[in-house]
């Protein structure tokens, strides 16, 4: 794999090279707490001018106000060469293309994007470069000072008159503010934006030590979009399928026992094979340590039924996690830092099992959840290659076919997760294991699963559907990069 500095030169030295982070001092408020009627009135305050580097959080999700409101004030000044740092950037933030189109923003720095600016960008229009991180590789990046930030624009579901900031209360509220954390302590300057003052928040997500100013504006957000995607067990019979085997392997590898930690995606299957898992807990009565990660009232339940001792929280997926955040103390916030910054000794390092999607997988089980099979940009890693590297034990559930497309392919079109880190791919026709965990091949053989090589299920996928047509993407310009958790580069992003 590339380092990242043969594409594009680091502001900063390679600590992020070093076995231990190497961290910036924290950036504490200098002076008097400021508050503000206008966004006009914080670009005047703050100087906010060209080439400056402006930053953003995702935990509204598609009902995110704030980003928005920033681009209108931008496009009023008509400032140029911005780069935005974005945790995500989500279809609700369609306005961005404008500012890209016009030069406003010309460097964008993610860890996930769907949408219209996606496709903006992927059409030529942004005149710098994308770039996207993981989770915890922004935490990282922000804290080794790889990512300077000038300006954090922080939503804030609830500020107390000191300048503490709080997700789980107020009529935007979101829930957990795991990702704006770095943002809030290593920005140069940190603007709270909320729709609900109040006299005095008991627990904050922000401490007021690192707050400068706060907004106070009508609206922050609609909370209803913090639900994008499906959050609720899947009901397709293929899906059920995949996520019965998957449970029947975690239980044959020997995890399912007093103690074990696990994680999923938010997405049905996923969500099926956690149920499934819940079904052989009863039966044992066996009561795990935690689950973690962007939380799902599915998850919620198991919490308030018994079955884990305490969930660890980056982000809530629905408005029934963002109440038991609020409710329940054993519904417990972290950072992103906590969560998956490789040098931060985080959560997803003591998790036995993690639950992933793909949208490909191929040989060398390089997984791919950035891009379809066409090149168009989807997603983005998250905490997808975080999770990954960091479980004991990562599966992979997907069908093997969707609409006569294989998900094992040659070679994936877009690297989000090197095969290193993937160790079982779960599919409704066949299971296959990664052939350097020998000692999860022995131990499911020895149990009776049939598995298969990851040849062998490429194989069955062209013999049902037909082998495709390559798609080469790969001789247009370079747009953008996919960069690992310790800032490896690990695959390009390409115009369309």
């Amino acid at each position: 794999m590339k380092r990242l500095n043969d594409f594009i030169k680091f502001n900063s030295s390679d600590d992020y090279k070093k076995k231990k982070r190497t961290l910036i001092p924290e950036v504490l408020r200098k002076g008097d707490l400021k508050f503000f009627k206008s966004f006009s009135e914080v670009f005047d305050y703050f100087k906010i001018k060209n080439d400056m580097t402006l930053s953003f959080h995702h935990h509204l999700r598609n009902g995110d106000y704030v980003l928005n409101l920033v681009c209108e004030e931008v496009i009023k000044r008509d400032l140029k060469n911005l780069t935005f740092a974005p945790s995500s950037i989500f279809p609700n933030n369609k306005i961005l293309s404008q500012l890209i189109e016009n030069k406003n923003v010309t460097n964008i720095r993610t860890n996930y994007m769907s949408g219209p600016v996606s496709n903006t960008i992927q059409s030529g229009m942004l005149d710098g470069i994308l770039l996207m991180d993981t989770h915890g590789g922004r935490a990282r990046a922000i804290e080794a000072g790889e990512i300077k930030i000038d300006v954090a624009f922080l939503a804030t579901p609830q500020v107390d008159k000191l300048g503490n900031g709080y997700g789980g209360a107020g009529k935007s509220s979101c829930g957990v503010l795991g990702y704006a954390i770095s943002d809030l302590m290593y920005a140069k300057k940190v603007v709270l934006v909320t729709d609900n003052l109040v006299e005095l928040i008991d627990n904050p997500d922000f401490d007021e030590k690192y707050v400068d100013g706060v907004l106070v504006i009508d609206s922050i957000g609609d909370k209803e979009g913090i639900v994008s995607g499906t959050t609720r067990i899947t009901r397709d019979p293929i899906g059920l399928l995949i996520a019965r085997k998957t449970a029947q392997v975690i239980d044959k590898l020997g995890f399912v026992k007093d103690g074990f930690s696990v994680q999923t995606g938010a997405g049905g299957t996923s969500l099926a094979v956690a149920s499934y898992l819940k079904d052989i807990m009863k039966e044992r009565k066996v009561i795990g340590s935690f689950a973690s990660g962007g939380i799902t009232s599915y998850f919620v339940d198991l919490l308030n039924e018994g079955y884990f001792e305490k969930l660890y929280d980056v982000q809530c997926f629905d408005l029934d996690a963002v109440k038991s955040y609020n409710d329940n103390p054993n519904h417990i916030k972290m950072s992103a830092s906590k969560y998956a910054n490789p040098y931060d000794d985080p959560i997803v390092n003591k998790l036995d099992v993690v639950i992933l999607g793909a949208t490909e997988a191929d040989l060398d089980f390089n997984v791919n959840v950035t891009t379809d099979s066409f090149g168009n940009i989807i997603g983005g890693s998250g905490g997808h290659a975080d999770t990954a590297h960091g479980a004991k034990v990562t599966i992979i559930v997907a069908n093997l076919l969707r609409s006569r497309i294989s998900l094992v392919k040659e070679r994936v079109l877009t690297i989000t997760t090197p095969g290193e880190d993937i160790d079982i791919i779960v599919t409704d026709r066949g299971i296959a294991v990664n052939p350097k965990r020998l000692d999860i091949i022995k131990k499911l053989k020895d149990n009776n699963i049939e598995i298969m090589t990851i040849q062998e299920l490429y194989n069955l996928a062209n013999e049902i559907a037909g082998i495709p047509n390559p798609i080469n993407i790969k001789d247009n310009k370079r747009i953008g990069a996919v960069i690992y958790r310790d800032g490896t580069l690990i695959d390009y992003l390409y115009a369309k």
